[in-house]
C-alpha cells in the first residue's frame, strides 16, 4: 500500500503540473516550455539531490503522451482532390514506343528492351558458371581478358594471350563478337 506521505507528494506535483499547464495555456506564464520534449542523454553533471528529487518524482498523467504537431484548419474535400490529381501525378502518354528490331517486343526508343536483356544476362550468367568450372572457383581466375568462342568460330591472332572459353552452341545474333 502506498505511503501516505508518498500519496501527497503526487498529487501535490501533480496539482502544480496542472496549474503550470493552465498558465502557458492562458499565456500567463513568461516562460514557455515546448510543446514536443525530446529524450536525450544529458551533458551536464547532475548533483545528488537533483537526482533524489526525480527518483522521488512519479511520471504524471500528461508524461506518457507524446505532443505532436497538429494542423491548424481542416483540408477541403476540393483541396484534397486537387492535391491528389495534379497534373504531373497522372499517367502521361508515351509517343516513342517502337517494337525491338531482335525479338518484336515493344519497348522505348533508346532503352535497351527488357526481354532481350533477360536473354543476354541468362547467357552471361551460362558462360559464368562455365568459367568457374574451368578454373575451380571465382577467386582462382587469372587476371587476363576473356573471349568467348562458340561453335564454328576460331581464336584469331589476337587471342592468344587471352582466356578461351568455348561455348557448345550457335552464337545468338544479338551476342555480337
Amino acid at each position: 500500500m502506498m505511503n501516505l506521505t508518498a500519496l501527497v507528494h503526487n498529487l501535490r506535483y501533480s496539482l502544480l503540473r496542472v496549474e503550470s499547464r493552465l498558465l502557458q495555456i492562458t499565456g500567463l506564464d513568461t516562460q514557455l516550455a515546448p510543446a514536443l520534449a525530446v529524450n536525450a542523454p544529458r551533458l551536464l553533471p547532475v548533483s545528488d539531490q537533483e537526482q533524489q528529487l526525480e527518483e522521488a518524482q512519479s511520471p504524471g498523467l500528461l508524461d506518457s503522451i507524446q505532443w505532436m504537431a497538429a494542423p491548424k484548419k481542416r483540408r477541403t474535400i476540393e483541396v484534397n482532390r486537387t492535391r491528389r490529381r495534379c497534373e504531373w501525378k497522372l499517367l502521361k502518354v508515351k509517343n516513342d514506343i517502337e517494337p525491338c528490331p531482335e525479338c518484336g517486343h515493344l519497348k522505348q526508343k533508346n532503352i535497351l528492351c527488357g526481354f532481350c536483356y533477360a536473354k543476354v544476362c541468362k547467357e552471361t550468367s551460362l558462360i559464368r558458371k562455365q568459367i568457374g568450372q574451368i578454373e575451380g572457383g571465382p577467386l582462382r581466375a587469372p587476371t587476363t581478358e576473356t573471349v568467348v568462342l562458340y561453335e564454328g568460330e576460331t581464336p584469331s591472332d589476337q587471342d592468344r594471350d587471352k582466356r578461351i572459353v568455348e561455348r557448345p552452341r550457335k552464337r545468338p545474333a544479338w551476342f555480337s563478337y
